[in-house]
């Protein structure tokens, strides 16, 4: 039995990416042909299949083979890209007695690997959210910025108890393999972490570790340059579902002052809304007086 995952030029599918991550770990081993790129600054190399080769696989004993398919279409077509012109996609070949296990199983479990090494393989980003401007006057887009992050940080470099050390190590596994469980008890899946002490210790390190070694993104968060609830809202709705938030320096956030602030603020805006729908009943209650007035002198 046949089963194929199609990708057309430059509009390939989400599962057609995760596919070819996957089968691109299989084939530096088996394929005989082999393209690579070179990313990061020349410190990761990717294989790519080449188109026709083949790469065979096992999934609970079953055995399967996949093979890169590239086919032109026979008809003349001009294109701007060649590529757009070109259809390729990967053929699954299996027993037919294994459909089920296939179809419901070893798919699923292709697309989760495949994203995972993709996760792994593409350059992590470091992200601040801009100040000096209101968020309502720019595009969404642009309410972080980035660059690439690079830090030599690990768990292996890090100075601390190994006892703890691999407590973390282990909590954090846990926790990124423990989305199904989040959504199945109904809570958000998130994780907060409290690092405190003087400067030089370790807390920037250890969050740059943890990054590596799950392989997140990070945004760093800067609260003074959040104008309101709505811009913190829209700036939490653009971060990533794998990422770390780090929102530095907490205790010198004169939060409980920010508070009192707003309370005036509004306590003094009821008080001028109160004052202006008084002075807007009594300017009634004037205008209700003299028109009883006139009609009175009407009627005489």
């Amino acid at each position: 039995m046949h089963y194929a995952a199609d990708g057309f030029g430059f509009r390939r599918s989400e599962a057609y990416r995760a596919i070819e991550n996957y089968l691109n770990s299989k084939s530096t081993e088996q394929a005989s042909k082999l393209k690579a790129n070179v990313f990061k600054d020349g410190k990761c190399i990717v294989r790519h299949m080449e188109d026709h080769e083949e790469v065979s696989d096992v999934f609970q004993g079953i055995k399967l083979s996949w093979s890169k398919v590239k086919s032109i279409p026979r008809a003349q077509v001009i294109s701007l890209y060649a590529s757009a012109t070109e259809k390729r996609y990967y053929k699954l070949s299996f027993h037919k007695r294994y459909r089920d296990q296939i179809t419901k199983n070893y798919l699923k479990f292709v697309l989760e690997k495949g994203k995972e090494i993709a996760a792994k393989n593409r350059q992590r980003k470091l992200y601040t959210n801009v100040s000096g401007q209101s968020y309502s006057s720019r595009s969404r887009k642009n309410m972080w910025s980035h660059v690439v992050f690079e830090h030599p940080a690990s768990f292996d470099t890090l100075a601390m108890d190994p006892v703890k050390k691999k407590e973390i190590m282990d909590e954090l596994v846990n926790f990124s393999q423990s989305k199904d469980y989040y959504a199945r008890i109904g809570k958000a899946w998130k994780r907060g972490y409290l690092l405190y002490g003087p400067p030089g210790t370790g807390k920037s390190t250890m969050i740059a570790a943890i990054a590596n070694f799950l392989s997140y993104d990070i945004y760093d968060l800067e609260l003074t340059a959040v104008a309101d609830n709505t811009d913190l809202r829209n700036l939490l709705i653009q971060t990533s579902s794998k990422s770390i938030l780090v929102i530095e320096d907490i205790d010198s956030l004169d939060i409980a002052s920010q508070r009192r602030k707003i309370g005036k603020k509004k306590e003094a805006k009821e008080k001028k809304t109160s004052a202006m729908e008084e002075e807007e009943d009594k300017s009634s209650l004037r205008t209700a007086k003299e028109e009883a007035r006139n009609k009175a002198e009407e009627e005489e």
